[in-house]
């Protein structure tokens, strides 16, 4: 019986030091985007959540209520498969998949290889659909001009401060599947209190993408977010 080897392999390195090159090098690609972004005047809105909690469905919804007010596009990041884009590009908009194979987050070099696939001079806003994940995407600056996390009511409502670096950075906290608080144990009085105990600048608001509930403040929020953009 042959013995495992506990040997590290030749060229492992320390993940404490991985990590601090790897978020330097991340924020100087996240510069350049915030850069292209501003000389074209697009608005780049990053979308955070678990998975499953309605990021695309909220983008369909979305992109049928202002796609002919103002020009949209979407970037999806998934670990597999184009289904998120496809459904997307069923409204009527552009929409491309980044398959991550296997990365549990979006940074920002995927973001800036794929952004020459997109009009930008013709792009009023540009989402961001990051990877499911309340961990890992929420240290990745991704040049995004404001970073927006779904926290789903059938996910109960300690999220906050059980992840709290994500809603840390998140300038706004989207109360999604909203039809469902008469059916599951969710406080949205309790999440938002630990949500802005995290973070006292955190804006809140409360939507469901199948009865419409929260989806006009949702909308006029990013029309007058789009308006201070190209100001």
């Amino acid at each position: 019986m042959v013995e495992k080897s506990t040997k590290a392999a030749r060229g492992t390195v320390q993940c404490e030091n991985t990590n601090i090159h790897l978020l330097k090098a991340n924020d100087f690609v996240a510069d350049i985007i915030k850069k292209e972004m501003a000389k074209t005047g697009t608005l780049l809105i990053n979308i955070t959540s678990s998975a499953g909690s309605g990021k695309t469905t909220l983008m369909q919804k979305t992109a049928e209520r202002l796609k002919d007010k103002i020009n949209i596009a979407v970037m999806v990041g998934d670990l597999e498969t184009e289904r998120d884009a496809e459904r997307i590009r069923e409204t009527g908009i552009q929409a491309l998949q980044i398959v991550t194979g296997g990365i549990c987050h979006l940074e920002a070099q995927m973001v800036h290889q794929v952004l020459d696939q997109f009009d930008l001079e013709n792009i009023d806003l540009l989402f961001i659909e990051n990877v499911g994940n309340l961990v890992c995407p929420s240290s990745f600056d991704l040049g995004e001009d404001y970073r927006v996390t779904l926290m789903a009511t059938t996910e109960g409502d300690d999220k906050p401060k059980k992840y709290p670096k994500m809603f840390l950075t998140s300038d706004m906290m989207l109360v999604s599947k909203a039809d469902l608080l008469p059916y599951v144990p969710f406080s949205v009085e309790a999440v938002t209190k630990d949500a802005r105990e995290v973070n006292h600048e955190i804006e809140v608001l409360q939507i469901s993408s199948i009865t419409d509930e929260g989806i006009d403040q949702w909308c006029d929020w990013l029309l007058e977010k789009v308006k201070q953009k190209k100001r």
